[in-house]
């Protein structure tokens, strides 16, 4: 068989371990690429209402939940086994492109593989998510303090994550944290832009924020008209997004903790003349 032969076509059927093939660095374009995304539960359409204060949306993975090295460990592994790329690769990759659903990832990084082959990976990922990663996850420290001081101060809290919705729910049960939030939309829903659009049209004039970790966050909110974008940044061994990064992708604020929301969200909702928020410290800014 020719060396020209694509990888998964020379793995494919014969038994043999894949062989591995470079991929180029991804640049994560735009979660309109998204495709392929699992079909949900059919919704109830919920009335628009009004809130007191405004609302803040909530990403899962990665901004409430410190799980994404986890994640990024089975992706990596899942990844290696269908597709031959090396582990510590594709660990990059699936971090340069997180932020959206799996099986849309697959579609960038893989996109001459079989769709087949992609579905299969996608289902065996989703699988080892719950058992490997989801059965070890927990709440960034600050979070549950976080919650309760948005909840006093009269903020509305929901979810978009890209995770599967049934799934993002019982964690947040699990963690004793669904309580908080008026309403969870996961991967069954759409893609984050459509949760925003969704929670815009749910709170029509209402002051709303994305709390996300990721470009792709960044790009949901700033894509949404009068959703303001806020990120955790990270310092994830071998991929660290600095506030810098976050801000230059259009964050109005980031800091690796979410522990200064509400301040931050206070003097913005004051308006453009109080300045951007900015937390009090900057630390470790430099890519490690």
């Amino acid at each position: 068989m020719s060396d020209e032969t694509p990888t998964h076509e020379r793995t494919e059927g014969t038994g043999a371990a894949p062989v591995g093939r470079n991929l180029p660095m991804v640049s994560a374009t735009s979660q309109f690429a998204e495709v392929a995304r699992p079909v949900g539960r059919p919704r109830s359409l919920v009335a628009p209402q009004a809130v007191e204060r405004g609302v803040i949306v909530f990403d899962l993975d990665g901004t409430l939940l410190d799980d994404l090295a986890l994640i990024g460990q089975v992706a990596a592994k899942v990844m290696a086994t269908s597709f031959g790329t090396p582990e510590e690769e594709a660990w990059v990759h699936y971090l340069a492109t997180t932020g959206m659903p799996f099986e849309a990832q697959l579609a960038q990084l893989y996109p001459e593989a079989p769709s087949e082959l992609r579905a299969t990976t996608a289902r065996t990922f989703h699988q080892r998510k719950v058992t490997e990663a989801y059965a070890r996850a927990k709440p960034f420290p600050e979070v549950p303090k976080l919650l309760k001081t948005l909840h006093r101060d009269r903020w509305t809290m929901a979810v978009a994550t890209g995770a599967e919705t049934e799934m993002a729910e019982l964690l947040l049960e699990r963690e004793g944290l669904r309580y908080w939030f008026e309403e969870v939309l996961g991967s069954g829903d759409g893609t984050k832009r459509e949760h925003l659009a969704e929670y815009r049209r749910r709170y029509p004039g209402a002051l709303m924020f994305l709390v996300g970790d990721s470009r792709f966050d960044m790009e949901a909110a700033l894509s949404t008209p009068g959703v303001v974008p806020l990120a955790r940044a990270s310092r994830l061994p071998g991929w660290t997004l600095t506030p810098t990064d976050l801000e230059k992708w259009g964050a109005a604020w980031s800091d690796y903790s979410l522990s200064e929301i509400p301040q931050v969200v206070a003097r913005l909702a004051r308006g453009p003349a109080k300045g951007r928020a900015r937390p009090a410290t900057r630390k470790g800014r430099r890519r490690a």
